[in-house]
């Protein structure tokens, strides 16, 4: 049984949108997916399922948070295969000095398209450097994300629904997640 990773965008953020980790967890089981766990407050769950179509399953988690939370936050999906390629494709794997907190991969909804990618490359990012892939941005704030005004730039450019994660949590799901498929 294949597992995969929930993100989800835009809960517990600021205060707005909560929704306790238990109850979550007690959703996802509703639902018919597999030993959830949650990793911190902002929804991400590791989980088992029998669905192979994660769009379906997506809008299907989507579909559940509304009904019981009456809100309805994006769910971006990946397998564990996908994460573990998300972090084989790091482009600042062997760049000296950054720090795991300050790199951040902007989990996309979908693959960005030609047009949307040629201007998300022109984006002078200055002091912040941004890396473009077919389903992330890899992006390493030097300064913290704090004060970036690059964000709210990415918000206004990008025409897909995104969540992001710093690295050590992207490490973190990877972690439980095979441990997951360890004891399947």
């Amino acid at each position: 049984m294949p597992v995969v990773i929930s993100l989800l965008r835009g809960v517990n953020v600021g205060g707005h949108h909560k929704i306790k980790m238990a109850d979550l967890r007690a959703l996802y089981e509703s639902l018919g997916l597999q030993h959830p766990q949650t990793y911190v407050q902002s929804g991400n769950v590791v989980f088992a399922t029998k669905e192979r179509d994660l769009s379906k399953l997506a809008k299907r988690i989507e579909g559940g948070i509304e009904r019981r939370f009456a809100f309805r936050p994006d769910v971006i999906l990946r397998t564990a295969s996908e994460l573990r390629d998300v972090i084989a494709k790091n482009p600042f794997a062997l760049r000296r000095g950054i720090e795991p907190s300050k790199l951040v991969v902007t989990f996309l909804a979908g693959a960005l398209d030609r047009e949307i990618k040629g201007k998300l490359l022109q984006i002078e990012a200055d002091p912040e450097d941004l890396r473009v892939g077919r389903r992330e941005l890899y992006i390493y704030f030097p300064n913290g994300m704090g004060r970036s005004k690059l964000p709210v730039v990415l918000g206004k450019t990008l025409k897909k629904s995104g969540t992001s994660r710093n690295w050590n949590s992207v490490m973190n799901l990877l972690e439980m997640a095979e441990e997951l498929e360890g004891r399947q």
